[in-house]
């Protein structure tokens, strides 16, 4: 089975939460060649059209975002985006991995017109 650097993508994941939470995420969830950010601003994960919710339960944070997975090519275009409501139903990981190595084999095209640029 093929993984991501196998095939050239660069992973990272970037979390509105604190510093102290990532931390606490990556051991239980076992991903320490992940390389995650924190302290995401509510505003800058707003402009990236993530949902953000307020905590229902003491062990959340006040206010978050929701879960969103970005595809973004070498040139900085986007060229697939997942956004999440909810913090489950996720995309696989196997799913992305196959999708992606059929886009390269198909050289299939980016959708979504317009909105396939990212601002810098």
């Amino acid at each position: 089975m093929k993984n991501f650097s196998d095939i050239g993508v660069h992973l990272i994941a970037i979390s509105s939460d604190s510093e102290e939470r990532v931390k606490k995420a990556g051991k239980e969830w076992n991903i320490p060649e992940l390389p995650v950010g924190y302290n995401l601003p509510i505003e800058t994960a707003r402009e990236w059209g993530l949902y953000v919710s307020k905590k229902t339960s003491d062990k959340e944070p006040d206010e978050f975002s929701e879960p969103g997975l970005f595809l973004i090519r070498p040139d900085n275009t986007l060229y697939a985006s997942a956004i999440q409501t909810m913090p489950f139903a996720r995309p696989h990981w196997d799913d992305i991995l196959n999708a992606i190595d059929y886009v390269n084999k198909n050289n299939y095209p980016a959708r979504g017109g317009e909105y396939n640029t990212l601002h810098k």
